[in-house]
C-alpha cells in the first residue's frame, strides 16, 4: 500500500514516514501543496496524508483541487487545526477523516486502516480469500499450513493481493505500491517474495497469469 505524506514540518514528517514505513508501507513524503498535486498527478497512490497549513498551496486548496479533479484518494488531514469550521469544511471538501495534531501514531494507523475498509465497502477487519487470512493490525497471516507474521516485504505485497481477490497486478504496479522513493529494487524483487510466499503458503496460493501478472484467486 502506498501512501502520500505532505507534511512540511520536518521533525512530524520524518516521524511519521518511519513509523508507517516499519508497518509496511511505501511512503513518499512531500512538503508543499504543489508538490502533492504533481505527485497524485504522476504516480497512483492508495491514501493522502494531508497537512493544512502548507507553502506555496495550502492544503483545503489541494483537497478542492484533487476533488475537483474526480480523484477518489481516500485522504486523511492531519493538522493543528482544531476549530469547527476547519473541521466541517474539510470533510464537506471530501476528506474521509481529520486528525488533529497531536496524535499518537497508533490512532493514526489504526484511522488509516479504517479508512481503507470503508474505501473496499468492508466493515471486517481481516481481508481473506477464504484460504489465506491477513490481519493488517497485527501482521498475522494465516494459510496452509502456516501461521504467523510475515517480514515486512512479503507482508506488504501480501496485503495488496488480498485488498483485491481476483484482481491481476502485474509487476510494475506491484512495485509501485510496495516500495517508496528512494527505494532500490532489484529487478527480480516480486519474483523472489512471490516465491517465498509460496513456499510458506502453498503455491496455489498466488497465482501466475503467464506474461500478466499475479492475483490471489476469489473464495470458492
Amino acid at each position: 500500500m502506498r501512501i502520500l505524506l505532505v507534511e512540511d514540518d520536518r521533525l512530524i514528517g520524518a516521524t511519521v514516514e518511519g513509523a508507517l514505513r516499519d508497518q509496511s508501507y511505501a511512503v513518499d513524503w512531500v512538503r508543499d501543496g504543489e508538490a502533492a498535486l504533481a505527485s497524485l498527478r504522476a504516480s497512483s497512490y492508495d491514501l493522502m496524508l494531508l497537512d493544512l497549513g502548507l507553502p506555496r498551496r495550502d492544503g483545503m486548496a489541494v483537497l478542492r483541487t484533487v476533488r475537483a479533479d474526480r480523484n477518489t484518494i481516500p485522504i486523511v488531514i492531519v493538522t493543528a487545526r482544531d476549530a469547527l469550521e476547519d473541521r466541517v469544511m474539510g470533510l464537506d471538501l471530501g476528506a474521509d477523516d481529520y486528525v488533529l495534531k497531536p496524535f499518537e501514531l497508533d490512532e493514526l494507523e489504526a484511522r488509516i486502516r479504517a479508512v481503507m475498509r470503508r474505501k473496499q465497502g468492508s466493515s471486517d477487519p481481516i481481508l481473506s480469500n477464504g484460504a489465506l487470512t491477513l490481519d493488517p493490525a497485527t501482521h498475522e497471516v494465516r494459510g496452509g499450513d502456516f501461521s504467523g507474521v510475515l517480514p515486512p516485504r512479503e507482508f506488504s505485497l501480501l496485503r495488496v493481493l488480498l485488498g483485491r481477490p481476483g484482481q491481476i497486478f502485474s509487476r510494475s504496479e506491484l512495485e509501485e505500491r510496495i516500495y517508496g522513493w528512494g527505494e532500490e529494487v532489484e529487478s527480480n524483487a516480486v519474483e523472489y517474495l512471490i516465491r517465498s510466499l509460496r513456499k510458506k503458503l502453498g503455491q496455489d496460493a498466488i497465482k501466475n497469469v503467464r506474461g500478466v501478472g499475479w492475483l490471489v484467486p476469489k473464495a470458492a
